[in-house]
């Protein structure tokens, strides 16, 4: 059954219309062949090690050389690629998250391209940024890009690939057609943000920037509001030596318990290598989320030398670990996603390098917790980047977890007349049905618990310090 599968599935991909991209299939074909011939897990437990000490360095270190004098040159070198696939709906959005507004009206986008411009104008420098959608996001960026025509910024767009989900029982696509409407609708996908290094060459972008000048991409994921362009990383890049440059750069930060589930760096084969939690047997799972053996993940705040990629795509030399998502769609269906992670090429370049950088430069905004906490007085905004107050009194950001009455934004922003003063907060938990009046002040530990059917109003002006609030609190309109 097995086999038949399989001679099925890939005479399915020979007989595409040509109207759709042949290279996207082409991609298809090869990681579903390499799926198809993968057996056992993807690493050997045994020979994984930890990186040599010098293969990971501090930021510190790097911040040490300073910066040269004609930081312009630097940034003429660069592109920042933001990955912009990914849809709103875990906080209960249309359309792409790169959409929502998270600090004064400012969308993801908007703090990105004020960033971006920023450093245009301070340093008379040409910093293009290139935006990689998906299928799902392409249509509603490029509306909303005319907006930015007059920044100083120069925008690029290019699609990731588009695949085919397959039946996870008899491994076929489960596409009627090529059409992407109606039941068809569920049937494809976006392949992972590994896929940027082919749509990138594909595309001619690649080809493009390097034509410019520009020798390095910055990749990170555009909800990731700490990725800014670190000139103290460019600086490094770009003065090594030409026989010993470094290709790959990729930021760590240390693991707190938050961050279990972050793929990490390995030494496996004489290679620095991405280990993502997918890829590690069930048998060690505990281990892999240890915080002593593993100490570090991977922030995916990526610097990639272009001239690299280039290389690598035409010898087709990146063979990138196949992730295996499954998925359950809408009617029951279990299907599976083959996909792949740009970290998981560091393996591929000359000369890579982990560099521990400080928590601050991942500041990823997944759900509404995570918006109370860039919302709120905690954080600074200048230029687009968002910075810890100095008027806080530690560098650790407060563990804040919202229940469900606050997954969805719009909701979210409902109960709260306005955002609490948090500078003081080490932990928040809310439950339930709680609103919050205006001016309210939060410090300490502070636990909201409204159980089912009842409901907690924290007063306007409020000041909570150390304390746990459950049962009935109502203020009504005298």
């Amino acid at each position: 059954a097995q086999y038949s599968a399989q001679s099925e599935a890939v005479s399915w991909i020979r007989c595409i219309p040509t109207f759709i991209s042949r290279k996207d299939f082409d991609g298809f074909k090869e990681i579903f062949h390499r799926f198809l011939q993968v057996k056992g897990p993807a690493v050997d437990w045994a020979k994984i090690n930890r990186p040599p000490e010098d293969s990971i360095q501090p930021y510190e270190k790097i911040k040490t050389k300073g910066l040269p004098e004609n930081i312009a040159a630097s940034l003429n070198k660069l592109a920042v690629v933001k990955l912009n696939g990914g849809l709103g709906t875990s906080m209960g959005c249309k359309g792409p998250k790169s959409l929502i507004s998270v600090r004064n009206e400012n969308t993801f986008l908007d703090l990105t391209v004020q960033q971006i411009e920023h450093l245009n104008k301070t340093f008379n420098a040409d910093v293009p940024l290139v935006l990689m959608n998906s299928f799902n996001t392409d249509e509603d960026t490029k509306k909303i890009l005319q907006k930015y025509k007059h920044h100083r910024v120069n925008i690029h767009t290019f699609n990731q690939s588009r695949y085919p989900r397959i039946n996870k029982e008899s491994l076929l696509p489960i596409a009627k057609n090529m059409g992407m409407n109606g039941e068809n609708g569920e049937a494809w996908y976006p392949p992972g943000h590994g896929d940027i290094y082919a749509s990138f060459a594909n595309c001619g972008l690649l080809d493009k920037l390097l034509a410019e000048g520009k020798e390095y991409i910055f990749v990170s994921n555009i909800d990731n509001l700490g990725a800014t362009v670190d000139l103290f990383i460019l600086h490094h890049l770009m003065s090594q030596p030409a026989d010993r440059r470094c290709e790959f750069i990729m930021e760590v930060t240390d693991k707190t318990r938050a961050d279990v589930k972050g793929g990490t760096l390995i030494q496996y084969e004489n290679h620095l290598r991405l280990l993502e939690i997918a890829q590690v047997p069930k048998a060690h799972v505990d281990e892999f989320k240890s915080v002593t053996k593993f100490k570090i993940f991977n922030t995916n705040n990526l610097w990639i030398s272009l001239p690299a990629i280039k290389r690598l795509q035409e010898q087709n030399a990146m063979e990138l670990e196949i992730i295996v998502n499954p998925k359950t769609l809408d009617g029951g269906l279990n299907v599976i996603q083959l996909e792949t992670a740009v970290g998981a090429a560091i393996k591929s370049f000359n000369n890579a390098l982990g560099v521990n950088v400080p928590r601050s430069r991942f500041l990823p905004v997944k759900t509404s917790s995570d918006l109370l906490l860039v919302m709120s007085n905690l954080y600074s905004l200048d230029a687009g980047s968002l910075t810890m107050s100095k008027k806080r009194e530690f560098p650790s950001t407060p563990h804040v977890k919202l229940g469900s009455s606050f997954t969805k934004v719009q909701e979210f922003l409902s109960r709260f007349e306005s955002i609490p003063d948090m500078l003081e907060l080490d932990h928040l938990t809310v439950s339930g049905d709680v609103t919050f009046g205006k001016n309210v002040s939060l410090k300490g530990t502070v636990i909201i618990i409204a159980n089912h059917g009842d409901r907690i109003d924290i007063p306007a002006g409020a000041m909570l310090e150390n304390k746990i609030v459950s049962g009935n609190l109502r203020i009504l309109d005298h």
